[in-house]
Formats: structure tokens, C-alpha cells, sequence
């Protein structure tokens, strides 16, 4: 009797497992869609604008089901090679940075040609341009307003020939800027002028309204158009009258492949893309920058307002 038991016994095992299997198979089938999550990874740089839309992105996917990972804090350079390595799924690109940055071009296009362009450019390395928001987050140089009143300046040449002229100017520049292919020396060439090399202050993106703000010894100072201190601090921005920065439209990229794997992404990023214009974008910024306003909770009031959420 004992061995005809234990010579069932694997036999028992081997049916009582398989029906285990089986009926853990069948409980997956049974599973709605949305309830197995769908990992998607969304990138930022590191300056407000980046962490607002990196956290406004995570907030509407997660939201949809997706298990979301944030990684923000890189510089350019460093999140699209995240990118292209499959370290991350999707961010929001300017088109003037992937064009002369990232691509190296330095063709004066007009904003919709920029566009095509770059998608065009960045399609050969699988990584695709969905549609574009409203917002161009150029570049710009800033003085206070009274001051740039008191010394006749209100373009960038103006500010060439006062430098040209003998008079002194400390300009404030982020650590990307100072290297870049549209950054500040390429600037300078192309307006005739240098600041000295001891006239020349690098600091974090977010740090230089502040100072600039504050500190009577920073003149000029490296600023995005669509930041909401722009405003706030009342500075004036350098019109930019030799046409030296390109267009910066703001637009998700994703992998092609994240791309193959959840086409429904396009639909849910080209939602976020149609309510986003450069006002818009300037009121999030100053409520973070400004009003010192949980990023968290912008991006989750934005999305709430919207219907998105």
C-alpha cells in the first residue's frame, strides 16, 4: 500500500500543479486590459519648464494605467543619449535644439519647416516627433527694464555696441549656454562682440533670475522666453534683431519602438500638445518659480482643469 501511494504521489503533483497553472493562465485572460501595468519611462532636463512638463506627463499616463518612471535633472546632451540607449521612452524637445544642438544644422528655417526637419532627422535614429504644442521657449537675453531704459538698450545689437564702446557688462550664463553649437560664443560672432572672459558668470538656469533680480553687479542675464519670472521680475528680453536663435517649438519625442509597442501614446501626448502655448506655459512656470507652488500639484490642477484627468 505504501508504495502504490508513493508511486502516485508524483503523479498527483504533476496534476495538481498543472491545474494551478492552468487556472492562474485562465485568471490572466480574465483580467481587464488596464489592470496589467504598462511601463513607460518619461524624461526632463533639469529646469523648471522640464520637471513641470516631465511631471505633467507622468501624472496623465499613470492615470490611464500606465506604470510611469520619471527621470528628470539631465542636461541635453546627456538625456537624449538616455534616449537613444533606451533608458528613456519620452520627453519634450525644442525644435531649434535637436536642429542645431543635437543634428548640428544651421539652416534658418521657419517654424513649421524646423518641424519637418528634425522629425525627418531624428526618425534615422528611431526616435519620433509627435505633434507640436503652441509654445516656443526660445532663448533670450534679459536686463532689468529700468536699467536697459537708462542705457538706451533694447536689442541684442545695442547691447553689442555698448559692449563695443568700452562700457561693461557681467552677463550670467547657464553651463549648457557657455558650450553650446547656439550657444554664447557663436552668439557673440555673429553680433560682433565679446564679453571678457572675467565678465562672464556661469550659474544654474534657475538661479539667474534671481540674481539677476537682485544683484546689481549681474547686467545681462540668459533666460527662457516662457519662464513665468520673466514677468514677475519685470526684465526686458533683448530682441534677438540679427535672427541668430532658431525657433524652440515644444513637442514630445518618443522611441519608435515604446512608440510600436503603445500606439495609443500619440493620442494621449497630442491632447497635452493642442492646450499648451507660450502664456500657458509662462503662468505654470511662475506658479513653480514664482509662487513657489508644488510642481506636483500645478501639473495635477492643470490636468484636472482640463478634463484630463
Amino acid at each position: 500500500m505504501f508504495l502504490e501511494q508513493l508511486r502516485r504521489w508524483p503523479q498527483r503533483l504533476v496534476t495538481r500543479t498543472a491545474g494551478a497553472l492552468l487556472c492562474l493562465t485562465g485568471l490572466i485572460i480574465l483580467l481587464p486590459a488596464h489592470s496589467i501595468a504598462q511601463s513607460v519611462i518619461v524624461g526632463g532636463k533639469n529646469y523648471t519648464e522640464q520637471w513641470l512638463m516631465a511631471e505633467v506627463t507622468t501624472q496623465l499616463l499613470r492615470s490611464k494605467g500606465y506604470d510611469v518612471e520619471r527621470r528628470s535633472g539631465y542636461d541635453t546632451t546627456s538625456l537624449r543619449k538616455a534616449q537613444e540607449a533606451g533608458l528613456v521612452d519620452i520627453y519634450w524637445e525644442y525644435t531649434g535644439t535637436s536642429l542645431r544642438e543635437l543634428n548640428k544644422s544651421h539652416e534658418l528655417l521657419n517654424p513649421a519647416d524646423a518641424y519637418e526637419r528634425v522629425k525627418r532627422l531624428d526618425a534615422t535614429k528611431g526616435l519620433i516627433w509627435l505633434k507640436p504644442s503652441q509654445v516656443n521657449n526660445s532663448y533670450a537675453l534679459a536686463m532689468r527694464r529700468t536699467e536697459a531704459a537708462k542705457r538706451g538698450i533694447a536689442t541684442i545689437s545695442d547691447l553689442a555696441r555698448r559692449v563695443n564702446s568700452g562700457e561693461r557688462f557681467v552677463f550670467a550664463s547657464n553651463y549648457e549656454f557657455y558650450e553650446r553649437a547656439d550657444g554664447l560664443r557663436p552668439l557673440e560672432r555673429a553680433y560682433g562682440f565679446e564679453f571678457g572672459r572675467d565678465q562672464v558668470v556661469r550659474l544654474d538656469s534657475h538661479i539667474i533670475y534671481q540674481v539677476l533680480h537682485d544683484l546689481r553687479n549681474i547686467d545681462v542675464g540668459l533666460v527662457f522666453a516662457t519662464d513665468g519670472r520673466v514677468a514677475a521680475y519685470d526684465l526686458l528680453l533683448l530682441t534677438d534683431d540679427r535672427g541668430f536663435f532658431p525657433d524652440y517649438t515644444m513637442a514630445p519625442v518618443i522611441r519608435q519602438q515604446t512608440l510600436e509597442r503603445h500606439p495609443e501614446l500619440a493620442a494621449h501626448l497630442d491632447l497635452l500638445s493642442r492646450l499648451l502655448d507660450d502664456e500657458t506655459m509662462a503662468r505654470l512656470n511662475a506658479m513653480v518659480a514664482v509662487d513657489n507652488k508644488p510642481i506636483t500639484k500645478v501639473a495635477s490642477d492643470f490636468l484636472l482643469r482640463n478634463g484630463l484627468r
